[in-house]
Formats: C-alpha cells, structure tokens, sequence
C-alpha cells in the first residue's frame, strides 16, 4: 500500500524549522531505508535535507524513533546447515596473491591489509 504525504504551508511559517510528528518522521525513514532508495530521493520528496533525513535514520538505529512495521509480506529465505568440510591445505607464501578466475595478482611480500583492501575495492569497481 503505497501512502502520500503532503504538506501544505501558508508561507508563513518560512524560515523557522518545521515540527515532524514522530510517525511522520518514522514512515519517511522506513522510506528511506527501502533497497534501491537514496537518502537524497526521499528527502528531496519531502522538502527535507538529506542531513536533516541521515539524523532522524540515525535516531531510528538508537531506538529513539520507532519505525512502523513494513508494509511488504516478510520473506525467508531456506537455510540448509551442513557438516564443515575439511579445508583445503594452505599454501603459505610470502607474497599474497588474489585470484580471479585464470588471472593472479601478486602483491609485494609484507603488504599491508590497508593496501590489500584497497586493491580488492579497485578491482571490484572494473568488474561491475
């Protein structure tokens, strides 16, 4: 069920801050927590900055702003719980290396996990 809201303003009012009834801003924030949504979207939608948006998400992950129940059927997933298999061997080497299908990068020995992350984030941003 999708929901509107709108506000209207007499003009008025311009220039002080607008008061957002905690439902209101519990329904904007579940808005906004949707996959595929932006912060930037829904706050555009409502004539808020998107700061204005991050602090009220902020408030719902401390428990200070109560969101509604979401509105879609909730949706499990099967999860089958087997036996751990036996590990491969490991091969130590000095140099770590990251494997991509028939490619490998060697990286130089005593890398940093820093630069190791960094390398792995860089690689996955060619292949999207």
């Amino acid at each position: 069920m999708e929901t509107t809201i709108e506000f209207l303003t007499n003009g008025r009012d311009a220039g002080r801050p607008r008061r957002w009834p905690d439902d209101v801003k519990a329904r904007i924030v579940a808005e906004s927590l949707r996959p595929g949504v932006t912060v930037n979207e829904v706050a555009g939608r409502y004539g808020l900055k998107p700061n204005h948006l991050s602090a009220w998400r902020t408030l719902a992950r401390r428990g200070k702003l109560v969101l509604p129940a979401p509105e879609d059927d909730v949706e499990f997933a099967a999860m089958i719980v087997a036996a751990a298999e036996e590990p491969e061997a490991a091969v130590e080497t000095e140099r770590p290396e990251i494997l991509i299908g028939r490619m490998t990068i060697r990286l130089e020995a005593g890398v940093s996990a820093k630069r190791i992350a960094a390398v792995a984030h860089a690689l996955g941003k060619l292949s999207s």
